[in-house]
């Protein structure tokens, strides 16, 4: 099994401000502990391209991308960080590791779906998936998995996809960009009532969404998983899987009150995982969502790069 983990130091010039919780601190500690717990030696490291703004328009409006780009570009320039929402500021390193986060999950794609390797994770920042097809939000700029699911429909012609996403908020940008696409089933589960407080009525029937509220545990989350989204997957049989992974589900994240352990994310890539081998040649591309507080945020990486891995 050939796992590549795709990644960029720009990633890391990506900065909000003092004490906000996606920070660059969050890459460091994921790359620290796999170099210490030797996956590194084991993975293929991959650098994340820029994604062009053509990639971009695959999920969201041209009157959007031109705007964005143009609001990036000026912090950029300025060094003037911008304020999109309360919790989503442009600093002078956005524009280039959104471009970079959105560009590793386009070429993850095209390495899997060429047989170079059999499945990848995209370690990159921001994340994406509350990033709508026109609006910037929940610390999101542009949709990564998105961009990518798109990628494999309309430039390599496959005819399905899924997306998995098992962050502890709701994706709604993700279901606001594929909501009614035949060709796509998005399943995922997350807490309610929390950010961004939707995703309990689901926008169209190729969306699967299992909301559980605080404190439900992983024995409860397994259980919904197996009755819920398993089933839909083996019905679908998708050529692809993507996987929104964020992993702020964890009991000790600050964010969420789930009680999700390391061993639950490595059910549930196990669960995916064996769906992706029965149904689409075992192509999965994953890429970080959500995900905390530092220690538990490295540790179900790991765990879940050691699954996609094999090992």
């Amino acid at each position: 099994m050939v796992t590549a983990i795709f990644s960029h130091p720009e990633c890391s010039l990506h900065e909000m401000g003092p004490g906000h919780p996606e920070c660059p601190q969050r890459l460091q500690a994921i790359n620290e502990h796999l170099r210490t717990d030797g996956m590194l030696a084991t993975i293929e490291e991959r650098e994340a391209p820029l994604a062009s703004l053509r990639d971009l328009e695959l999920a969201h409006s041209s009157a959007y991308t031109a705007e964005l780009t143009a609001l990036l570009e000026g912090v950029s320039a300025s060094g003037t960080p911008r304020a999109i929402d309360p919790d989503t500021i442009a600093g002078a390193g956005t524009w280039r590791a959104a471009l970079r986060a959105a560009g590793a999950a386009v070429a993850a794609t095209d390495a899997v779906i060429d047989g170079e390797i059999d499945n990848a994770f995209c370690a990159v920042r921001p994340p994406g998936h509350h990033a709508t097809h026109n609006q910037a939000m929940g610390f999101c700029f542009f949709n990564n998995v998105a961009v990518a699911a798109r990628h494999a429909l309309a430039v390599r012609g496959l005819q399905r996809v899924a997306i998995v996403d098992f962050d502890v908020h709701h994706g709604n940008g993700t279901e606001d960009i594929f909501a009614g696409d035949k060709r796509v089933l998005m399943v995922s589960i997350f807490q309610h009532p929390l950010f961004p407080y939707s995703g309990v009525e689901p926008l169209g029937t190729n969306m699967c969404n299992v909301a559980v509220p605080p404190f439900t545990r992983g024995a409860e989350v397994r259980a919904l998983i197996e009755a819920k989204w398993i089933t839909a997957l083996a019905s679908f049989k998708p050529k692809m899987i993507f996987i929104s992974a964020g992993f702020d589900a964890h009991r000790d994240d600050p964010l969420g009150q789930l009680a999700l352990v390391e061993a639950d994310f490595a059910w549930i890539t196990r669960r995916v995982s064996e769906v992706a081998q029965l149904h689409a040649q075992g192509r999965i591309v994953s890429c970080l969502e959500g995900g905390y507080a530092l220690d538990a945020l490295a540790r179900s990486v790991a765990v879940h790069l050691r699954v996609l891995a094999g090992l």
